[in-house]
């Protein structure tokens, strides 16, 4: 079950093992959950749950320290040790990406080392779950979503996208972002698609939410910008 307080979160230092840990999640995440799922249901979605992220039908999670497998004889957990095939073998699950539904994917692949700090692992979880708590506090009758192709949460609104990513390689710490369909003018909007806010400037989920409900009045008023 999700946590409802709104405490304040902890600092996203930029270092190396930011970035590995966050790229290794996003290849088990795409790999061993969304690929096998779209195989089995038809579906890529993803949720983010307390200490994780799991597959629409919760049959098998991802937290930081283990991919969890669940059926009608229990759970059963896998170490995050070794390649992400190897991983995957153990499980009982094969290795897959839907290749015909997106063409960006995870620099994690089925051959590379899981290279993952369980600390760093817990507080990119936890930025996913502030953003949640955010999402539903600025829209409660939307579904998040947690998307493979680029790891990303979020929802879309009147034309305008809402979400929360880890980090990529053009903004290397976690974020919030807002993206117009159509880009706009003004002082709010400091990235080429829309506006970003780091999740050091977010501490909270209401922090979150505001931010978003700022977006959706300037996205509603300000200009269009000029092509």
């Amino acid at each position: 079950m999700s946590k409802s307080s709104d405490t304040s979160g902890p600092e996203f230092p930029v270092t190396d093992v930011l970035v590995t840990t966050r790229q290794s999640l996003h290849g088990l995440a795409e790999w061993l959950l969304a690929g096998p799922q779209y195989a089995r249901a038809g579906t890529i979605r993803l949720r983010v749950v307390d200490g994780g992220v799991e597959t629409k039908d919760g049959q098998v999670g991802l937290d930081a320290a283990s991919l969890v497998v669940r059926s009608s004889d229990g759970e059963v957990r896998y170490p995050l040790k070794g390649t992400l095939q190897e991983v995957g073998a153990a499980a009982g699950i094969e290795p897959s990406v839907p290749g015909d539904l997106y063409s960006d994917h995870a620099p994690v692949g089925p051959d590379n080392e899981i290279d993952l700090d369980q600390s760093t692992a817990q507080l990119l979880f936890e930025w996913f779950e502030r953003g949640r708590q955010g999402l539903v506090a600025f829209a409660p009758d939307a579904e998040p979503i947690l998307w493979p192709e680029h790891f990303d949460l979020g929802i879309s609104s009147d034309e305008v996208n809402y979400g929360i990513s880890l980090g990529d390689a053009t903004h290397a710490e976690p974020y919030a972002y807002i993206g117009p369909f159509a880009q706009r003018d003004g002082d709010f909007w400091n990235a080429p698609f829309g506006a970003v806010r780091s999740a050091n400037d977010l501490p909270t989920a209401g922090a979150i939410g505001m931010f978003f409900a700022e977006g959706a009045k300037r996205a509603a008023s300000d200009p269009l910008a000029q092509a």
